[in-house]
């Protein structure tokens, strides 16, 4: 059976609606992470257009060039789940590898950054309608202003422009992208995108790292070379982590393990 080349509405607007509550954080703080975090809007994207395994794979690469990123007041050089929800199904659509993905993602998670700008622009107006109900002591206003308004505000601005994106500009893209694949500025395009999941990593270590962890980083590194033939899944590199990290405090620190 051949891919699909085209979204439906439906599609777009189940993939625009999880952007919008994402980015309205309408179901509480857990939604910030989903913000951050590429991988679930990838799950919501492969559920959607029923192939999971490429989406999950794209998304795997998109998810390394973020894990360094921090979001100092709440805003972000790019959007991750902006980003993932439009190059995903464009790598789907067009069948890119998943460093040309990376390519067509940065760029748009770049433009999704300014629409989370313009939210804030907008929210401005809330506040200062937040600060009214607060003058007249009005508790139901106040929750209104504060917690409903913004929610609407999002919704409003995320969800069509995301659906707008993905039904109308997604197949273009992909179109667009499938006829210059063969080209040599998309061929250097792909390239940079493949040295990018090193940036996002090279970023966590600046923020995380310290000098006498790095020892664990090169142990992590050199297990799953040594240990790749043998198929290890994540699941056993977690456990083996978690028994590592024990030792490590109970050698560090014994009296607070024996309490």
């Amino acid at each position: 059976m051949d891919q699909q080349i085209t979204l439906s509405a439906g599609q777009a607007a189940l993939i625009a609606l999880w952007v919008a509550i994402v980015e309205a954080r309408a179901l509480g703080y857990s939604t910030l992470m989903l913000r951050f975090t590429p991988m679930m809007t990838g799950l919501i994207v492969g559920i959607v257009l029923h192939n999971i395994p490429t989406a999950m794979t794209v998304t795997a690469a998109i998810q390394l060039i973020y894990m360094g990123l921090i979001a100092p007041g709440g805003t972000m050089p790019s959007e991750p789940a902006v980003a993932t929800a439009i190059a995903v199904p464009v790598a789907i659509l067009a069948k890119l590898s998943p460093e040309a993905a990376i390519a067509v993602a940065v760029p748009i998670g770049l433009l999704g950054s300014y629409l989370y700008t313009f939210r804030f622009f907008v929210n401005t107006f809330v506040v200062r309608l937040a600060n009214k109900f607060a003058d007249q002591l009005n508790e139901r206003g106040i929750t209104f202003s504060i917690v409903v308004l913004p929610i609407i505000v999002s919704l409003v601005i995320f969800f069509p422009t995301i659906f707008i994106a993905l039904y109308k500009g997604t197949p273009l893209i992909a179109a667009l992208v499938k006829t210059v694949s063969a080209g040599k500025v998309f061929h250097m395009l792909s390239v940079i995108g493949g040295g990018l999941p090193a940036l996002g990593i090279a970023l966590t270590l600046t923020v995380i790292g310290k000098r006498k962890f790095v020892v664990f980083f090169l142990l992590a590194y050199f297990m799953t070379v040594i240990l790749k033939p043998l198929n290890v899944n994540t699941v056993t590199y977690a456990v083996l982590g978690g028994i590592i990290a024990y030792l490590y405090v109970m050698l560090a620190s014994p009296q607070q393990v024996e309490e």
